[in-house]
């Protein structure tokens, strides 16, 4: 690997990082106004209860997407790795294919130099 090639993929790896935190910042504001939004529906709760209503919420909204994320991950992982099988097992047939068409033609081209009066 080259140094160019090496700081391509740092920089991929930042960018990566980068949005992972984007994210996990967002899914935090999501779960907060959630968490508001439903403890402003509970009237009858004081101030402290509707603070820690909220922050039991934010708390498993986030354990829930991170858990989500983690399932859509692993299925990702899962179907990358049936579609590379399926396509090396589509390369192979091709490759099979076009080997058995040149032995063919080679054949083919063979029998007409043989059939040729000389």
């Amino acid at each position: 690997m080259t140094a160019g090639e090496r700081r391509e993929e740092e920089a991929r790896a930042l960018v990566r990082e980068i949005e992972g935190h984007l994210l996990l910042a967002a899914a935090r504001q999501e779960g907060h106004d959630a968490a508001v939004r439903l403890a402003s529906r509970l009237g009858w709760l004081n101030d402290s209860q509707q603070a820690e209503v909220e922050e039991h919420f934010e708390a498993e909204y986030l354990a829930l997407t991170r858990s989500s994320w983690r399932r859509t991950a692993e299925r990702a992982e899962e179907l990358r790795q049936a579609y590379e099988a399926r396509y090396r097992t589509l390369r192979q047939r091709l490759l099979a294919c076009c080997v058995l068409g040149c032995a063919l033609l080679a054949t083919a081209g063979l029998l007409v130099v043989a059939a040729t009066p000389g």
